[in-house]
């Protein structure tokens, strides 16, 4: 009996090389989308990071007791809340809006801090990828009605 008759016979086909070819294909296909999704995942770390030195700043900020202190203390407060999570941000913006402590007691006043953050996505190496993203997080918070706000 002839071999290719013995293959037909056994369920074997005559398909040689396009597994090789398949996974070309494959290969192509999956390294970008995996580049993808690490950049989603990249962001996502981030801006997680970023909120989360928001609510830092903002929280300091509205337990100072004038405006100016409650700029560097939310200004440290969001410096240390990226540094804990070591966030290289390859430019940052960091502004607390202190205008409600010429409020004066007795009347509701908070503290409003945006923390803006730009991460390079250059490093993943995937076509049609910006080079960087820039993320943005706003947190406010309440300062107390009835202290004196210098």
């Amino acid at each position: 009996m002839k071999p290719s008759k013995l293959r037909r016979r056994q369920g074997w086909s005559d398909d040689q090389g396009s597994y090789t070819l398949e996974t070309v294909i494959c290969v192509a296909v999956l390294i970008p989308f995996l580049g993808l999704l690490a950049a989603y995942g990249l962001a996502g770390i981030f801006d997680s990071s970023v909120e989360n030195a928001a609510n830092s700043a903002a929280r300091a900020a509205s337990q100072a007791i004038d405006a100016d202190t409650a700029q560097a203390r939310g200004r440290a407060a969001a410096e240390a809340a990226l540094r804990q999570d070591d966030r290289n941000c390859t430019s940052r913006s960091i502004s607390i809006n202190t205008a409600d402590f010429s409020a004066p007691p007795g009347q509701a006043a908070s503290v409003t801090a945006t923390v803006t953050c730009t991460i390079p996505l250059a490093q993943l190496s995937v076509p049609g990828l910006p080079g960087s993203k820039t993320l943005t997080a706003t947190a406010t918070s309440a300062v107390d009605q009835y202290a004196d706000r210098g």
